[in-house]
């Protein structure tokens, strides 16, 4: 949620800082706003607009070679032009830009109201500008000690840049909660939320750690404690570039990420499947088959689609490694005081490796003793330093909203940790030899699959009038039918849920009629005579239903068929997803939605 970006160097400020915006459009926003320093004066523009209405705004041809900059999604107030960042002192001094939620932002503006200040907009973040600019006039010998002095009076979370007009030349940042970067150029730095406003102009970054402060200047950087003792920080290279965020000759990142998937599914796969012994190695685990074998229970847990992966895994570990296993949802786990136990390994999940309920659970988890490993898409990020072992997904960059590559890597990393705890224990070589060549073909199979979009988009386009549909599974194909009304409900705004199919007689069933078409899933398996069964059901109450799958039908029994390739049973719910995307991808399209950034939702969830 919301983006930063931070310059300082010797080119003009407002170019960068508009282009930093741009490429954090994906993270969901309503408004947005920069601010420069030239001459010991601000100059600020912001408004709740769009990133290329604020360009229209702001005077480029600025000489400042300093400023940050904001693109923000509510929480304290409407989304209005006060309300946007930055946000300012009353004598203009100081500026602020903030992510995260200052959960004492109450008391604190009661407090400054009291003492005569004038609050102009409804936000938490205008109090911090107040406070640092306090703490100037009271004696604070620097910025950074007077953000400092700030920040102990402040409970929450918060990744911030502040600019001083009257000391041009530095920025200080802080981070508790809230991701925040460096980028190390030549003769100039940036800060950012993400590393995707940075790499057009460096490679060189720093993560900043919860607890830390930086004071950059164009020359250099020097990153503290709150209580003020140095730390040390190496930059790392990130292995991205700025064509790794463009649209090429795709409409919309997240169709271009649906066609990535091949490719980000061989990534995931390179070098870790071993086919003499018919497992697989996943390295960043540091695990021996005598660490394997000690596991006793695998705990999955994410947010949204992470948590559907995890769903996927449990049901591969129990099928393969006859372990106990399941999923949750991460903002339940952290709150809930969970009985952890040494011999149980809990698996975090998230994209952005920064997302805040798996963040927290992470962390109590790790209080009460519990092995943790991560698996993130994003290297540095906070989940993947916390947990210090785990597995990257090398989805590469994923920048819509609705996360198709980087759920779909997740769940192709849960098949090869499932796969290597079955081979530890009971899971034959012959067997283990029949998943390896199921995993290795899938980014083949998921080719095929992309090659018949034009026949699925006709499906969708035939159903895009629908206002409500259900989607349907059972065991394997129960975690397929989540994701797959997640996908839909979070992109066309249509509204969607999943059951389980054996649970449609218990109540849903009084819900079918003409007007709401169910998408089934049918894979041949042993459950096959079942699911049809199901349809049967659906049918014979004047539902329309769209079956998705592998197997022969008889003819009529569904109204729409999308075909999806032959594969393992156990493999099957990996590539049953990618009709899904595809399916909701086209039927947003003929809804004219805003498929990357759909209304009210960010890409990094850094907030509860």
């Amino acid at each position: 949620m919301c983006g930063i970006v931070g310059y300082v160097g010797g080119r003009p400020a407002t170019p960068v800082l508009l282009e930093g915006l741009h490429r954090l459009e994906y993270r969901g926003y309503d408004s947005a706003g920069l601010a420069v320093a030239n001459r010991n004066r601000l100059k600020v523009t912001k408004a709740a607009v769009r990133v290329d209405e604020l360009r229209e705004l702001v005077e480029e041809n600025q000489p400042a070679t300093v400023g940050i900059a904001h693109t923000r999604w509510a929480t304290h107030g409407e989304p209005t032009d006060a309300n946007a960042h930055p946000h300012l002192d009353s004598a203009k001094r100081i500026a602020v830009v903030h992510n995260g939620i200052i959960e004492n932002a109450g008391r604190l503006r009661d407090r400054l109201t009291a003492d005569g200040v004038e609050l102009v907009s409804e936000t938490d973040t205008e109090a911090l500008a107040h406070l640092i600019a306090a703490a100037l006039a009271d004696g604070a010998p620097t910025l950074e000690e007077a953000v400092r002095q700030t920040l102990h009076e402040v409970n929450g979370a918060y990744g911030i840049v502040v600019l001083d007009a009257q000391n041009p030349g530095q920025l200080v940042v802080a981070r508790n909660g809230s991701p925040i970067v460096l980028g190390i150029g030549d003769g100039e730095m940036f800060v950012a939320s993400d590393v995707a406003a940075l790499v057009r102009y460096t490679q060189r970054v720093v993560y900043l750690d919860d607890g830390e402060l930086a004071t950059i200047t164009a020359d250099d950087f020097v990153t503290t404690t709150l209580q003020a003792h140095r730390t040390a920080k190496t930059p790392t290279t990130v292995d991205l570039d700025d064509a790794d965020y463009d649209l090429g000759n795709y409409a919309n990142f997240m169709h271009k990420e649906i066609a990535e998937q091949p490719e980000s599914v061989r990534r995931a796969l390179l070098g870790r499947l071993d086919d003499r012994f018919g497992t697989a190695r996943l390295g960043g685990l540091n695990f021996d088959p005598r660490d394997l074998r000690r596991i006793r229970r695998v705990k999955f847990f994410g947010c949204g689609s992470a948590y559907y992966a995890g769903q996927l895994g449990a049901n591969l570990v129990e099928e393969w490694a006859r372990l106990p296993a399941d999923a949750e949802p991460a903002s339940e786990l952290r709150y809930r005081n969970p009985v952890v136990e040494e011999d149980t390994l809990y698996v975090a999940i998230s994209q952005s490796g920064e997302t805040a309920d798996t963040l927290a659970a992470v962390q109590e988890l790790q209080r009460k003793g519990g092995k943790v490993i991560g698996a993130v898409n994003t290297v540095g990020s906070a989940i993947a330093r916390e947990c210090g072992s785990g597995v990257f997904l090398h989805a590469g960059p994923e920048v819509s909203v609705a996360s198709t590559k980087a759920y779909t890597n997740m769940t192709v990393v849960f098949a090869m940790l499932a796969l290597s705890l079955g081979r530890v224990r009971d899971l034959s070589v012959s067997d283990g030899n029949r998943i390896v060549a199921a995993l290795d073909s899938l980014p083949r199979l998921i080719s095929e699959v992309l090659d018949a979009e034009d026949a699925i988009s006709e499906v969708a386009k035939e159903h895009s009038g629908a206002e409500r549909m259900f989607f349907i599974g059972r065991v394997r194909g129960w975690p397929v039918a989540r994701e797959g009304a997640q996908k839909l409900k979070e992109i066309s705004y249509v509204h969607a849920e999943a059951y389980q199919a054996g649970e449609l007689k218990h109540g849903p069933l009084a819900l079918i009629d003409p007007a709401m078409p169910s998408v089934v899933i049918v894979p041949d398996d042993d459950l096959l005579a079942k699911n049809i069964s199901t349809i049967e059901q659906i049918k014979s109450r004047g539902g329309p239903v769209i079956a998705l799958t592998n197997a022969d039908l008889p003819d009529g029994l569904a109204d729409s068929v999308i075909r999806v390739p032959r594969s393992e049973p156990e493999v099957d719910p990996i590539l049953f997803t990618i009709p899904l995307q595809v399916f909701a991808y086209h039927l947003a399209h003929h809804l004219g939605r805003d498929i990357d950034k759909p209304r009210n939702l960010a890409k990094s969830v850094t907030v509860e």
